[in-house]
């Protein structure tokens, strides 16, 4: 059986993703030159980043583009103090007082989030996962996914014998037998589906959306608007080529993140592109995770979500 070697991504303590190794976006203060500060992961940003176009669109502007590499999520958290790219570290880093604003979102993407079985698991339906152990990352957008999910097949939060590790530590467990379940995102979920047989139980269609969230600082964001703007127009336009040309985008992925080509392809191919600006019903969306993760005492304060919301927004 082959193994698959996959870049160790965290959200909030562990990868995004959202996430689908989605980018994350974070532009900050003002340097004395007019500045576009972009922190990014391996993905679609890399795309947008190797084109140049952003940076032809921003050059009468008298912007100039800046970008930095992450090899995880939180890392990006710390050294920009602004969000990362999935659902779930937003809730945290405006719990904690961070001064984000959020900027874009992607299109909802339920199918590249799951419970994974083993390929002989006796366990056929959500209800079965009651007493088992359950693999996932704490605080994930997968976290608010299971909750949900377990909520609609009637079980309760403590009905699971929940065990928190970051995604390669959860595949090497999942691989083991030492747990029984596992909740992950793509990439990591085709490459389990691929070089694991592993079975989906399900999926997040019908529960949750699983978007994407690109960020800003309140600060930023009040007094470059229309830089912003133009940084989501071209982010859209590397998702719209995405949608049309699935295999190059598959092909590039792969390159990216140095994974086989036939797990980038089924990433891609259950994925939905596009990418548009941030809204008060993208963000009711929000408020409904971090009231969730609030209850289940995972943020220590209940947060207004429109409160990290750019001024102006519909």
């Amino acid at each position: 059986m082959t193994s698959i070697s996959i870049p160790r991504r965290r959200l909030l303590q562990g990868a995004a993703a959202a996430a689908i190794a989605l980018p994350s976006f974070a532009a900050l203060a003002q340097a004395p030159a007019r500045q576009l500060r972009i922190g990014h992961q391996k993905g679609a940003l890399s795309i947008l980043k190797g084109r140049g176009t952003l940076e032809k669109r921003l050059a009468p502007l008298g912007v100039a583009v800046k970008w930095t590499e992450f090899t995880a999520g939180p890392v990006q958290l710390e050294a920009l103090n602004v969000g990362d790219v999935g659902e779930a570290p937003p809730i945290f880093a405006q719990a904690a007082g961070a001064p984000l604003a959020y900027v874009a979102t992607t299109l909802p993407r339920p199918q590249s989030e799951a419970v994974l079985v083993p390929k002989g698991s006796a366990i056929r339906t959500v209800a079965e996962l009651k007493g088992k152990k359950v693999a996932l990352n704490k605080g994930s957008n997968v976290h608010y996914f299971i909750a949900k999910l377990i909520e609609k097949h009637g079980l309760a939060y403590s009905d699971l014998n929940l065990v928190f590790l970051p995604p390669a530590d959860a595949r090497a467990a999942f691989e083991k037998g030492s747990v029984d379940a596992w909740v992950i995102w793509d990439p990591f979920l085709a490459a389990a589906e691929k070089s694991l047989e592993a079975r989906v139980l399900a999926d997040a269609t019908g529960v949750v959306g699983n978007r994407g969230y690109y960020f800003s600082s309140l600060g930023y964001a009040a007094k470059n608007a229309d830089v912003l703007a133009i940084a989501i127009e071209e982010i859209n336009k590397v998702d719209v080529w995405g949608t049309a040309h699935k295999d190059d985008l598959a092909a590039e992925f792969a390159a990216l993140w140095g994974l086989p080509k036939p797990v980038a392809e089924l990433t891609v191919a259950r994925a939905a592109y596009g990418t548009s600006p941030i809204s008060k019903a993208v963000l009711a969306e929000q408020q409904k995770i971090a009231d969730t993760f609030f209850d289940l005492k995972l943020i220590p304060r209940r947060i207004n979500v429109l409160e990290a919301a750019a001024a102006g927004i519909a």
